[in-house]
This record gives structure tokens, C-alpha cells and sequence, in this order.
């Protein structure tokens, strides 16, 4: 079993902080200072998640976030997911374009418009993608390309010698 653990030795200036942290308005740093100072009193983190109300794993992350940055720790940072994962590379992006320049009715469906919603579903009948994306994710690939999907939407053309001009009375 792991010894529990426990804050570091607070120099001065740090208890100061964490004391001025428990009149905070802002309940974040309120929460973490209390934390921490229950942890320089040599509380356990269940106890100290028993005596706060929030799970030990709280109090835990909170003493290592001190550990790490110091008092910067009593500042809530980001939620944001800093790992951008795309689902298509710049390979997968060229056979999108490549797809949505393609008329549906070449893939058996009975329309000549692409939808993000069909084009998520021929990606991965393509092979393009391993599961099946959302609309959104197939309308943020068609930006990165460049452009945006009211464009993208007219990238499709008919093998009709009048379809420029139907076209053009269609959509002004």
C-alpha cells in the first residue's frame, strides 16, 4: 500500500497565500486552500475529502498540482483538451475532397447533393475514417481544407449541359 500523500513543507509566503485563499470569493480557490491547508496539518486525503465533501481524488490532484506549480495551483486553469486529435490527415483530407467532388449518386444514394451527414457515412465505407465521424467533424475537415461547406456544397457538378445555368437560376 502507498503511504498517503501529503503537501510539501509550505515556506511562509505559501501559508500566507493558502490563509488570504480561504477569504476568496472565488470557491475554487477557496476549496484548494482549504485542502492544502488540512494536508500541511498532516491530514489524510480521506479524511480530508470526508471533512470537505469531494472525493479523495480531489484532494489528492489538488496536493500534486501544489507540489508541482506552488501557489499558481490555487488559480483554476483551462478544461480545455489541449490534444487536438484529427481524424482525418492530410492524406485522408485530399480523398474527402476528392469525395465530396464525386456526385452521391456514383456511391448508389438518390440525391446529387452531399450532406455532411451522408459524407460522414461514405468516409467510412471508404475506408477514410475507422468509425463513423459526426456532421461536425466532417464540416471542421472541410475548413481545414480551406473552405467552408456552403462552398463545399458547390463543388458538385452534373454530367447535364444545362446544369450551369439550372444551377444558377437555383441559387441565384
Amino acid at each position: 500500500m502507498k503511504p498517503p500523500l501529503y503537501v510539501r513543507l509550505l515556506t511562509d509566503a505559501e501559508r500566507d497565500a493558502l490563509k488570504a485563499g480561504l477569504r476568496s470569493s472565488d470557491a475554487f480557490t477557496h476549496r484548494r486552500s482549504q485542502i492544502l491547508l488540512a494536508s500541511a496539518r498532516g491530514e489524510t486525503p480521506p479524511a480530508i475529502a470526508r471533512q470537505l465533501g469531494c472525493a479523495s481524488q480531489t484532494v489528492r490532484n489538488t496536493t500534486r498540482a501544489f507540489n508541482e506549480r506552488g501557489t499558481a495551483a490555487l488559480q483554476e486553469r483551462s478544461h480545455r483538451n489541449h490534444i487536438i486529435h484529427t481524424t482525418f490527415d492530410a492524406a485522408g483530407l485530399e480523398q474527402l475532397q476528392a469525395l465530396a467532388h464525386r456526385s452521391p449518386r456514383d456511391f448508389g444514394y438518390p440525391t446529387s447533393v452531399w450532406t455532411l451527414d451522408l459524407l460522414a457515412g461514405e468516409s467510412v465505407r471508404q475506408g477514410l475514417t475507422p468509425y463513423r465521424v459526426s456532421d461536425e467533424t466532417i464540416r471542421q475537415a472541410i475548413k481545414r481544407l480551406g473552405t467552408g461547406w456552403k462552398r463545399a456544397k458547390r463543388w458538385i457538378t452534373s454530367p447535364d449541359p444545362a446544369y450551369t445555368r439550372k444551377k444558377g437560376d437555383a441559387t441565384g
